[in-house]
């Protein structure tokens, strides 16, 4: 999330060295001998058939794109471009975008399908739909120091969380951090949200206070938002700092295993009903996730920006979105065709891929990022539907000629 919302980074289990728990970096098993040695020989099964995720295509498959006012996502663009010129094969387009009208719609769509090639994504078995979820920047009401209804600490990042990086020797790794402490001579998992809270091992770590801990581990799970301080009345933005190294786990898909609601039930409003009507399990439930994400305060210069994502600029709302970066360039233009909160009304629109999420897996999945306050809020919490994605890629570069 951020975050960026919840930048959940892979979760690692080191012992004795390190090995991984989500993801391993030994080599992948071989396929096992003929459980009886006198058997004749059989025909190895057909390696499965995977499919690039990435498949060229044409604008014209693209569904409500020529409705889309691309003006409405040019500012979000050109935001990716600051990060992306740097790369030879965006330094064209993006060189050239700052030449293009941005206010005549006619020019913008002329500049996207000139320069750019859209890539159907698929994922592994072929398919080419997934989930769409939406985010936002919540608002909670905080202080400086703890008192009267601020009891609920939002922590800064501990001094003893390691970030390990382990690409230069296993480069299938790429993008993907371990975390942990140190311990005696080993290096060892840092400690799960239940092991933190039940031993205060934060303590001295706070960085603000606030009312509500089911709001503040909601924040956890946006990655960013901000809190009106009770003291001064000034508003704050709480960005992601860093993350406990362990999994994101849904807490909505622990009360659908206990029987508690359905899957179509689960959204953040029942969750939040359900903890206000058994709030002696309200802990229990919170620590189902064992993912906790740390904040640093910024300055909110300018309240219509939202907060950085994982490409490092900031998200415009309903234009920025999620995405898991081994499939979806971090930073690309993405055409998402889906529908809205719990409707069946089209929701398709040219995005940017500009974040990352701990729950934002495979290839066909994307987090729609709605913006800030109660209302946008709304609609994220509502949001579990099905969409399809396009990355628009360089038309000139490799990537986009099938040579990578």
């Amino acid at each position: 999330m951020s975050f960026t919302r919840i930048s959940l980074l892979v979760s690692a289990t080191v012992v004795v060295g390190i090995s991984i728990g989500a993801c391993t970096t030994t080599p992948s098993p071989q396929p096992s001998s003929p459980a009886v040695v006198a058997a004749p020989p059989v025909a190895p099964a057909p390696a499965e058939v995977r499919k690039a995720p990435l498949q060229p295509t044409t604008f014209s498959v693209l569904p409500g794109w020529a409705r889309d006012d691309l003006r409405q996502a040019w500012p979000a663009f050109m935001s990716s471009c600051d990060v992306l010129i740097k790369k030879e094969e965006w330094k064209e387009p993006c060189t050239i975008a700052r030449e293009v009208d941005a206010g005549s719609e006619k020019a913008v769509r002329l500049f996207f399908e000139s320069f750019f090639v859209p890539h159907q994504v698929v994922n592994a078995d072929g398919s080419d739909s997934g989930l769409v979820t939406g985010y936002y920047e919540p608002l909670l009401r905080g202080a400086r120091k703890r008192g009267g209804p601020y009891q609920t600490p939002l922590h800064r990042a501990p001094d003893d969380l390691l970030t390990i990086d382990l690409t230069s020797v296993y480069p299938e790794l790429k993008g993907m951090r371990l975390k942990g402490r140190v311990v005696g001579n080993k290096v060892m998992p840092y400690p799960s949200r239940a092991d933190m809270t039940q031993s205060n091992a934060l303590s001295g770590k706070e960085l603000l206070w606030v009312d509500d801990p089911v709001e503040a581990f909601f924040l956890q799970v946006q990655g960013s938002g901000r809190v009106q301080l009770a003291d001064t009345k000034e508003v704050v933005r709480v960005a992601y700092a860093d993350q406990n190294g362990h999994p994101y786990k849904s807490i909505g898909r622990y009360l659908v295993d206990k029987g508690a609601m359905t899957l179509e039930q689960a959204s953040a409003q029942s969750i939040k009903a359900w903890v206000a009507a058994n709030p002696a399990r309200q802990q229990e439930l919170l620590n189902a996730n064992p993912s906790y994400v740390f904040f640093k305060e910024e300055k909110l210069a300018d309240s219509s920006r939202g907060p950085k994502g994982a490409l490092g600029v900031p998200l415009t709302p309903q234009r920025s979105i999620a995405v898991d970066p081994q499939f979806v360039p971090l930073g690309a233009p993405v055409f998402l065709a889906t529908t809205l909160p719990g409707k069946d009304v089209p929701l398709q629109r040219l995005v940017m891929a500009q974040d990352t999420g701990g729950a934002i897996k495979t290839a066909v999945r994307a987090d729609y990022f709605w913006g800030f306050g109660a209302e946008a809020g709304e609609k994220a919490g509502k949001m579990k539907q099905r969409g399809m994605l396009w990355v628009l890629l360089p038309k000139f570069s490799e990537s986009a000629n099938g040579s990578k």
